[in-house]
């Protein structure tokens, strides 16, 4: 890998067969927002791409929890000219195009991760950093024009930036990115107070998260190992399953998220999501082989060692930079792989067990148990089991009540410290005020969002006589923490 400046930007570059590759890198993703801006480094990202003429070569630009690309590929001069016109339309974005580009953002929907994936990150770290994978956002249209120049000033300047290359830097190559201090990264993100759990979610499929070292090579094994053993029962055996998938995610001070995901056929989602917890169980029990270990590091192997890897080890360097991590080349990953022994990869596996957090699709009902037939409780987002004493009580209409069992059970509690929910059966979701992440306004209503996963929706649908719980509320949260539903959506 060589390394040269241009226009004070680092550059890293290593030669590969086919035409020129590129890609800027960014500092900045999804993880970087919060719930009420959330989107505003994907519409900054649209602006950007939208200034440029049509262009008959390779190019693209994405946005994912941790940062921002802009790629190209093709001859010299194209990617000379591509690079160009990006730097200049971050240094000064046609913000009158807001609207529209905001209209081609809700056409996109446009996710940094996977549906479970999303799930799992936010039932750990709750609405805040890697956690807001699994939110939507208030929608472009409803982020202010101020927290996107905001973002763009903060985030896309040279100091911020990584340009890598499959060839050395073509003649005539120019950055001009505005100049910028790279911004302070604090990756680390505390988890929130929960042991092994699961809970349903609006998932395509079952899905399981490990806490971990980053660095653990074993971990890393025995959880490709893993992953196979569920494409040779989901799919092979069973013919459940298409596709196993699996993602880290860092957290910050060296640890992070491992997550395993798994499709499945429409009315199998129950045997699937037994099935991935079984597998997980039988290989913290009885660990792995040598010759599963050997397949694995042949797959790794072949897949680093490939000519069109370059441009990924490349980028995974400049993120490393970005964010003053240290990056380990494919060779010492690959001696570290061959160091582990069946042993090492068990232990590893059974001490992330401890840590699993396992979601499934609606209506899907399991009772997983750890190796050591400890159950697995399912997640509630708050410890409350019953409503405060005090406060302002409201209720479902009389109509409903009268109708409906479900309804009679049905509470909302505003108080001085925040809103309180009963569901018919009983849960208790709570959002204090000094936690909450944002506020939407539904017609008459107000759905409140807090960090901590919980949310409380206050609408006339379910309750009568809002005002004085709404008057509470919006007196009670930081008016730049609400804002209107979004006009390119339905109601939901």
């Amino acid at each position: 890998m060589n390394h040269e400046v241009i226009d004070g930007i680092p550059v890293f570059w290593a030669s590969a067969p086919g035409p020129l590759e590129a890609a800027l890198v960014f500092g900045c993703g999804v993880r970087d927002e919060t719930l009420r801006t959330l989107g505003v480094t994907h519409l900054i990202e649209h602006l950007a791409m939208s200034t440029l003429p049509r262009l008959h070569h390779d190019h693209n630009a994405s946005v994912d929890l941790e940062v921002t690309e802009f790629t190209c590929s093709g001859q010299p001069e194209q990617v000379v000219d591509f690079l160009a016109r990006v730097c200049t339309a971050l240094g000064g974005l046609p913000l009158d195009r807001i609207d529209r580009e905001a209209g081609v953002l809700e056409a996109e929907d446009g996710r940094a991760a996977a549906p479970q994936t999303g799930e799992l990150l936010s039932h750990r770290y709750g609405v805040k950093g890697v956690g807001l994978a699994a939110y939507r956002g208030p929608g472009a249209d409803r982020i202010p024009v101020e927290a996107v120049q905001e973002a763009r000033a903060r985030y896309f300047h040279a100091g911020n930036a990584v340009l890598v290359l499959t060839g050395p830097p073509p003649a005539g190559l120019r950055l001009p990115l505005p100049a910028g201090e790279r911004p302070g990264h604090d990756r680390s993100l505390p988890a929130l107070p929960t042991g092994p759990s699961w809970r349903p979610e609006d998932v395509p499929g079952p899905g399981l998260a490990l806490h971990g070292v980053l660095a653990d090579d074993a971990l890393r094994l025995a959880l490709d190992v893993f992953a196979q053993r569920l494409r040779d029962s989901a799919r092979h055996e069973h013919g459940l399953s298409y596709d196993v998938a699996g993602a880290c995610t860092d957290a910050g001070d060296g640890r992070g998220e491992y997550t395993v995901l798994v499709d499945a056929r429409e009315g199998q989602e129950q045997k699937v999501s037994e099935l991935l917890w079984q597998e997980a169980v039988r290989l913290a029990r009885d660990g792995v082989t040598e010759q599963e270990l050997a397949e694995e590091r042949e797959a790794l192997r072949e897949a680093w060692t490939d000519p069109r890897a370059t441009i990924l080890e490349l980028g995974a360097a400049a993120a490393r930079s970005l964010f003053g991590q240290p990056y380990r080349d494919a060779p010492t990953r690959l001696a570290a792989a061959a160091a582990v022994t069946p042993e090492q990869a068990r232990q590893a596996f059974a001490a992330a067990l401890d840590t699993a957090l396992l979601v499934v699709p609606e209506a899907t009902e399991v009772e997983p148990r750890l190796p050591d037939g400890t159950p697995v409780p399912r997640h509630r987002c708050t410890g409350h089991t019953e409503l405060p004493e005090g406060g302002q009580v409201f209720r479902p209409a009389l109509g409903d009540r009268l109708r409906f069992s479900a309804a009679r059970r049905t509470r909302l509690v505003v108080d001085a410290t925040g809103v309180w929910a009963r569901e018919p059966d009983g849960e208790v979701h709570h959002v204090p005020f000094d936690d909450v992440a944002a506020v939407e306004v539904r017609g008459a209503g107000r759905v409140v969002f807090g960090h901590s996963t919980c949310f409380v929706p206050v609408v006339p649908d379910l309750f009568a006589n809002l005002g004085p719980a709404l008057r509470a509320i919006d007196a009670a949260v930081p008016a730049h923490l609400i804002y209107h539903a979004s006009a390119l959506r339905a109601a939901d």
